[in-house]
């Protein structure tokens, strides 16, 4: 089993930056791929960006160019760089990773409050 921590989240203004980070432990050797999803208030859980299988990055359209996804594979740790944020990217951010065991792990969340 794959345990997840985040953390980096706070209240940002507008245009602000923020890193986040997602620390895996317990079986993090099975690890497959990993991800950055949010859920805003009223709204479903979203992909933000991920690693797939084969180690490519994929983003959702919204965060093209601002967010930039990494890893450091030494320290089991996910991060999400996030540049130039909007008020609309205010949300609970989950890191999620898929295991060899096609078994789906998330962590605790961590909010982001973009606001002026």
């Amino acid at each position: 089993q794959v345990q997840l921590v985040e953390s980096g989240g706070g209240l940002v203004q507008p245009g602000g930056s923020l890193r986040l980070s997602c620390t895996a432990s317990g079986r993090a050797s099975s690890i497959l791929a990993m991800g950055w999803h949010r859920q805003a208030p009223g709204k479903q859980r979203e992909l933000v960006a991920g690693f797939s299988r084969a180690g490519s990055t994929n983003y959702a359209d919204s965060v093209k160019g601002r967010f930039t996804i990494s890893r450091d594979n030494a320290k089991n740790t996910l991060y999400l760089q996030m540049n130039s944020l909007k008020p609309e990217n205010t949300a609970v951010y989950y890191c999620n990773a898929l295991s060899s065991q096609l078994a789906s792990s998330w962590g605790q969340g961590t909010q982001v409050t973009v606001s002026s």
